[in-house]
């Protein structure tokens, strides 16, 4: 596939639709799991403005950060502690219209106001997460969910 991609216009659900096919073509044939998680969320970024797009990696018992698109982040983060800690302890997508109303998030920018961090689950067991943040509120719903699991499930870790 041609390094260019399509930026639909609409309603959230058909910029998914159009987005997905792209991601599976950037991924399909690439083996390498830091080029297929780096182009997802330049994918995602691109598509949607987000204002931060990445994952992190389970390592040694913490979340290291891995590739991500937007402003310097937290380098590791310990299971259980924040939106991203926690999605990792319960092994579930958690969504966060403010993110100052959840105990304890951690503050890697001022300008995060909404999150959504789902888990990377392959063999029942959690190898890290994607975590998209927005500087808007209540930014996420149940069809991110939906539509970025799907994303996830087309990467091979």
């Amino acid at each position: 596939m041609a390094e260019d991609l399509v930026v639909a216009k609409g309603a959230k659900t058909e910029q998914y639709e159009t987005l997905i096919p792209q991601i599976k073509a950037l991924l399909d044939g690439e083996p390498d799991l830091v080029a297929n998680l780096a182009n997802t969320v330049a994918a995602l970024k691109e598509q949607f403005g987000w204002f931060w797009v990445g994952f992190y990696l389970v390592k040694n018992d913490e979340l290291v950060l891995a590739p991500f698109q937007g402003p310097v982040a937290c380098t590791r983060i310990k299971k259980g502690r924040g939106v991203c800690g926690s999605s990792w302890a319960q092994a579930q997508t958690l969504i966060v219209p403010d993110v100052e109303k959840f105990p304890g998030h951690i503050a890697c920018s001022s300008l995060s106001k909404s999150e959504i961090v789902l888990p990377i689950i392959r063999n029942n067991e959690v190898l890290g997460v994607l975590d998209v943040d927005s500087n808007t509120y209540d930014s996420f719903d149940n069809d991110d969910a939906q539509y970025l699991q799907q994303i996830l499930d087309m990467i091979q870790f």
